[in-house]
């Protein structure tokens, strides 16, 4: 009995979906969190240097190329489900795993990317973000390394979501009562200010919450009830957000201010490096 008791454990807790863990965090959370067995603290960057230089204690370092290919279609795709498997899993990363990402320097964007890429692959709830990244653990008098520790092999296998859309949900959304478009870009693009891609302006119908507004001057995502303004001027949250800028990075800031808010958000992953290029697809510029 007491066997089959056990097994019936094992299987409920394989079975429960994963605690929801808060999406971001802070320095002293992490500080007082960072011994959990359960934790995988994962630096996103570019490139590596930065983390081989200094990086939070225990940490490993997430190449952002390694979950979002670029292709000769566009920049920031959707990893193959069995190569992302694999990147997690040698990052430690098991099913019952919390993740706190964090980005050295400015990187918010693509740390923000890394964030939704994971939930895109089945983590939802399981990830959280460092708020102000490597700079603030260092202002509050937190340890450094440039050690890196060895992790074990993690179990997690990728489950691929839907939060990646492509341009026919897009047009759909436009046409939908229950959807707003909405461009992540900074508003001078978003009026139609020439960015060197082969249209200007923005998605036809599509309103405007600008990425840089998501952050202070420190890289901190602003409180939400400082966010929230943003998103209420353009749909309730009973609305579904689809959202984009030029190649899919920079919305993934608004893609986190929105689920901090509760919003059910999508981002369209080919953005405008794909959209300006179809001359049948509807782009417009502000008329002042």
């Amino acid at each position: 009995m007491k066997n089959i008791l056990c097994t019936v454990l094992i299987l409920v807790s394989y079975l429960l979906p994963a605690q929801d863990h808060p999406i971001l965090v802070t320095s002293d959370w992490l500080k007082k969190n960072l011994n959990e067995p359960n934790l995988a603290v994962l630096q996103v960057g570019f490139l590596k240097y930065d983390f081989d230089s200094e990086h939070i204690p225990g940490a490993q370092f997430l190449w952002a190329a390694s979950l979002a290919p670029d292709s000769p279609y566009g920049s920031f795709n959707a990893p193959d489900p069995d190569q992302a498997t694999a990147v997690l899993q040698n990052l430690g990363v098991n099913k019952d795993s919390h993740l706190v990402l964090y980005h050295a320097r400015n990187e918010v964007s693509i740390t923000a990317r890394m964030f939704l890429t994971l939930e895109n692959l089945g983590l939802t709830g399981q990830v959280s973000y460092l708020n102000g990244g490597l700079e603030a653990w260092k202002k509050a008098g937190n340890e450094i390394t440039a050690n890196v520790l060895p992790v074990k092999k993690g179990n997690y296998k990728v489950k691929m979501g839907t939060i990646l859309v492509d341009k026919d949900y897009v047009l759909n959304a436009l046409k939908s009562p229950n959807r707003v478009v909405v461009d992540a870009r900074m508003t001078r693009y978003y009026d139609g200010e020439p960015s060197g891609y082969p249209r200007n302006g923005h998605i036809t119908g599509a309103a405007n919450i600008p990425y840089t507004e998501m952050v202070d001057a420190e890289n901190l995502f602003k409180p939400v009830e400082q966010l929230q303004p943003y998103f209420s001027q353009v749909a309730p949250k009973d609305k579904e957000l689809v959202t984009y800028c030029f190649i899919g990075q920079t919305a993934s800031v608004v893609y986190m201010a929105g689920r901090m808010l509760g919003y059910p958000i999508k981002l369209y992953d080919g953005s405008l490096q794909e959209w300006s290029r179809d001359e049948s697809l509807p782009m417009e510029v502000t008329k002042k």
